[in-house]
């Protein structure tokens, strides 16, 4: 049986705007904006006698495509209410794991994956997230030949207060196979300074915020790749798809700077780790366990508006916090 969670787990927090070296929050994913990133996990064994690490690299964009309110009148002459934003978020990540120093594949893992997310708020349904996307992970050597991904879900939200949201709804998602899997999310606020948020089974964090413009996150999830690769063997190549997943731990600063910029620098150890490689057939050939390690990422977001519209269906929602802390 292929193992896809991890790269479940990279859809799922897509679609909830939780990039790395940021705490989930989410007014988050509705301001536009465009971030970069970048995490280096130091080499550990990995079969004990070959060193395994990874970098990425990448960017998130998030674009809002439709936002509007409206009017309905039923058949049994009740009015609703009805308020609807949509944001596309498209994604690019270069992944370039390595061995014993020697990068393998050479050219390394790329993913290019499209997502759109919709919110919408009515006095008769209340409030959901629904959002799905598409993508897919491939060396130079496979992208012509791709084995794509998709995901779908939806999530009811209970606004609590203008300091507590829950969620909770199911997600999803086809890698080779289709998964089937229940979530449950809580953001938080404690007191002036903390806020506590899980996305389950994914992630939990807990953000402290200092001032307005720097806050300090303490945080843990689950990610990884599942990307094909193919090896060139005497009579013909053969294909071959590469699984890794990892659960991180850490902390990271942010500051929030000129207005429109947000810088967060990440530290911390990546364990429980996994590498798996199958077959065509879905055989898995190979299974190492890399032991843990230190890692170190960063990221730099540009907010390309502070939308009047989004800025107002946040607030009113009851999502927004004084401020663009992130």
């Amino acid at each position: 049986m292929i193992h896809s969670r991890s790269l479940l787990t990279c859809s799922f927090l897509l679609l909830f705007g939780a990039a790395q070296a940021q705490h989930f929050s989410l007014s988050r994913l509705f301001y536009p904006n465009l971030t970069l990133k970048a995490d280096y996990a130091v080499p550990s064994s990995m079969n004990g006698t070959q060193d395994y690490g990874v970098t990425r690299t990448g960017f998130l964009g998030i674009i809002p495509i439709h936002s509007e309110v409206q009017l309905g009148y039923s058949l049994r002459k009740k009015f609703d209410l009805r308020a609807v934003h949509t944001v596309m978020l498209a994604q690019y990540n270069q992944i370039q794991p390595t061995v014993d120093g020697k990068n393998n594949p050479e050219h390394g893992y790329k993913t290019l994956s499209l997502g759109v997310i919709r919110l919408q708020a009515s006095i008769k349904d209340r409030l959901w997230v629904y959002g799905g996307g598409l993508g897919m992970t491939e060396t130079n050597e496979t992208f012509f030949s791709p084995q794509p991904f998709f995901w779908g879900g939806a999530a009811r939200m209970h606004i609590l207060g203008l300091r507590t949201q829950i969620m909770y709804g199911s997600v999803l998602a086809y890698n080779q196979k289709l998964r089937f899997v229940p979530v449950f999310g809580v953001n938080k606020g404690l007191g002036r300074h903390w806020r506590v948020s899980a996305l389950l089974p994914f992630m939990a964090n807990a953000n402290y915020k200092a001032t307005k413009w720097f806050n300090v996150d303490l945080l843990a999830g689950l990610s990884g790749y599942s990307g094909g690769f193919q090896i060139q063997m005497p009579e013909e190549k053969m294909l071959r798809r590469e699984n890794y997943r990892q659960i991180k731990t850490g902390i990271s600063a942010n500051a929030h700077l000129f207005t429109a910029i947000n810088v967060s620098v990440e530290a911390g150890v990546s364990t429980f780790r996994q590498i798996k490689t199958f077959n065509s057939a879905r055989e898995n050939l190979t299974s190492y366990t890399p032991a843990t390690t230190p890692y170190i990422g960063a990221s730099v977001r540009y907010i390309t508006s502070r939308s009047k519209l989004s800025s107002k269906f946040t607030r009113r929602m009851g999502l927004g916090q004084s401020g663009i802390n992130w």
